[in-house]
């Protein structure tokens, strides 16, 4: 009985405790069966097993699926108790843990002997097992809850990182369809503009998929190699087309015949964030600044804005989950959004001191050295 109470202990999980105590349990304590009973106080009915075979089963007295043990002992605190006037032959063991009631153990009838079924000795060491047995569960429901509590989590994220990531192509989708609406434009115009919308829709699905990604903690990347000059040209004004009341201000200073191969989606995604935060805390309108040059193979970027700054009191948490300020409707999911998408791409980003406002770099790496070109200017 001592070994089994030390092996139960090791049990890793329910199914193994369970195959355990009512495999093992009847032969150290000489019974002719063992049955375990798990308490469920959500569902409020026991998950029972026995042997090799595990069922739910209600022990409701409202409920007449199977019937309530017959038991005529009780041992609990290493006491065996009789209950006057009660028939058959079970003993219930009470599986009591720090939480309460976590189970009970129903042992069969002691095989070869008649009259009590256990001696003093006998019931102290089947409620010594019986505490290790309750201790073991509570710490795996706990365990499960706990696993259960950051899945919820996880998906509380990934929603929550959606309906931040979504505002900004939904915003471009509306202002021009609303422009259909109008009418008197060109078939050019219509065509533009449908074309633009159907862009953005595809753009959504990507996301879409690519949030689920980061919640599944997918790395992957899909490059597309382009012109450095045009990658960067694409971005400024995908940035001002997203964010109505944005300027870009563009200081760019790269080599013409320069190739990147870059996710441009998430590339997008990542200023796109900083950018959004910027247009907030200038209060829905301004000027961001946006640098970029090449330095020993690598592409630097920097965004620069003209309002407040970031506060002091969150700097060093800006790239955290869920930390934001004074922003209506904020999710604080934009820069650490941004943050896993340039980590993806093998580079870093960093907030640099205030000048007078926020200003943010990315350093990403570039496929191959750049070659000796003169400098450029768009």
């Amino acid at each position: 009985m001592r070994r089994l109470a030390d092996r139960v202990l090791e049990a890793g999980d329910l199914e193994s405790l369970s195959r355990l105590l009512a495999g093992s349990l009847p032969q150290a304590a000489g019974v002719a069966s063992a049955t375990l009973l798990f308490w469920d106080r959500k569902l409020e009915t026991f998950q029972a097993t026995s042997g090799d075979e595990t069922h739910a089963a209600s022990l409701r007295p409202e409920e007449n699926v199977v019937a309530e043990p017959k038991a005529r002992y009780l041992i609990a605190d290493g006491q065996l108790v009789e209950t006057p006037g009660a028939t058959g032959d079970a003993t219930l063991v009470p599986l009591m843990a720090r939480s309460g009631l976590v189970g009970m153990i129903v042992l069969g009838p002691r095989r070869g002997r008649a009259g009590t079924p256990f001696l003093p000795g006998e019931a102290r060491r089947i409620s010594d097992l019986a505490k290790r047995a309750a201790l073991s569960i509570e710490n795996q429901l706990y365990q499960s809850e706990l696993i259960a509590s950051e899945r919820m989590a996880a998906l509380g994220t990934m929603a929550g990182m959606l309906a931040h990531d979504f505002r900004g192509p939904m915003t471009v989708i509306r202002g021009y369809a609303e422009t259909l609406l109008v009418g008197g434009l060109s078939e050019a115009d219509l065509r533009e503009r449908a074309e633009l919308i159907t862009r953005m829709i595809d753009r959504l699905e990507r996301m879409t998929s690519e949030t689920l990604d980061f919640a599944r903690g997918s790395h992957s990347l899909v490059r597309r190699p382009m012109p450095l000059p045009t990658l960067l040209a694409e971005l400024a004004e995908g940035l001002m087309a997203e964010l109505p009341g944005l300027g870009v201000a563009r200081h760019f200073e790269v080599p013409t015949q320069i190739w990147a191969a870059f996710d441009i989606d998430k590339l997008r995604r990542a200023l796109g964030n900083i950018a959004a935060n910027a247009r907030d805390a200038m209060g829905g309108k301004g000027t961001i600044h946006l640098k970029a040059l090449v330095a020993q193979d690598r592409l630097v970027l920097e965004l620069a804005d003209e309002g407040p700054g970031v506060p002091e009191g969150i700097r060093e948490r800006v790239f955290e989950p869920f930390i934001t300020h004074g922003k209506k409707g904020g999710t604080g999911l934009g820069l650490a959004v941004s943050r896993r998408f340039v980590e993806d791409h093998g580079g870093t980003i960093e907030l640099l001191p205030e000048g007078p406002g926020a200003r943010f770099r990315i350093t990403l790496p570039l496929a191959q050295a750049p070659a000796a070109a003169p400098v450029a200017g768009i």
